[in-house]
């Protein structure tokens, strides 16, 4: 009787494991999957640029340092590795292009040209659809840490591999303009 009920025991906590495991498997596959959405929207971003800023070469050949700062800020966010890294190199190459459509509002012609103005939409688009890949990627990560951290896969998460995940968080320049109002101009 003692060896059944030690079988039906093992038995028990085996499920419980296997349960546990195939939930964290699946959330870490969400996360990942929400890693992989953000490269997509950066990828698309970084597509946009170099057409975006060859429509304005034509119409600013003067102003080479603005557009060296935004490929050399995108180059950088190319190659960036890691949340807190990609944050840091996005927020320097959302800087850049603020200052690139900066740089057009002195130009009437390239704002008026229809090349420059779809670039923007679509800029435009990709920068929302990034944002909100960002808060699914958040979302996926809080479920993921979240139940790494609740019993009882507390007791077997570390043991089976599974590590918190970090959040993608604004970089500091991003944070230091999120407290500002923004600039409308009619």
């Amino acid at each position: 009787m003692a060896l059944i009920a030690l079988i039906v025991l093992v038995l028990f906590i085996g499920l419980i494991l296997l349960g546990v495991y195939n939930r964290l498997v699946s959330l870490r596959q969400n996360v990942n999957q929400g890693e992989a959405d953000i490269d997509a929207q950066l990828r698309m971003r970084n597509d946009l640029i170099p057409n975006l800023v060859e429509t304005v070469k034509g119409y600013a050949a003067h102003e080479k340092s603005t557009l060296d700062a935004v490929i050399a800020a995108r180059n950088s966010a190319m190659t960036a590795n890691g949340p807190a890294a990609q944050a840091a190199a996005e927020g320097q190459l959302s800087g850049a292009l603020k200052n690139l459509f900066a740089l057009a509002e002195n130009y009437p012609d390239l704002k008026a040209n229809s090349n420059f103005q779809e670039l923007q939409k679509q800029l435009t688009y990709t920068e929302e659809m990034l944002a909100a890949a960002r808060r699914a990627y958040n979302s996926v990560v809080a479920d993921y840490n979240g139940a790494i951290e609740h019993f009882p896969a507390v007791l077997f998460a570390g043991m089976l591999g599974f590590k918190p995940r970090a959040f993608h968080r604004l970089s500091e320049a991003e944070a230091v303009t999120m407290g500002q109002p923004p600039a409308v101009k009619f």
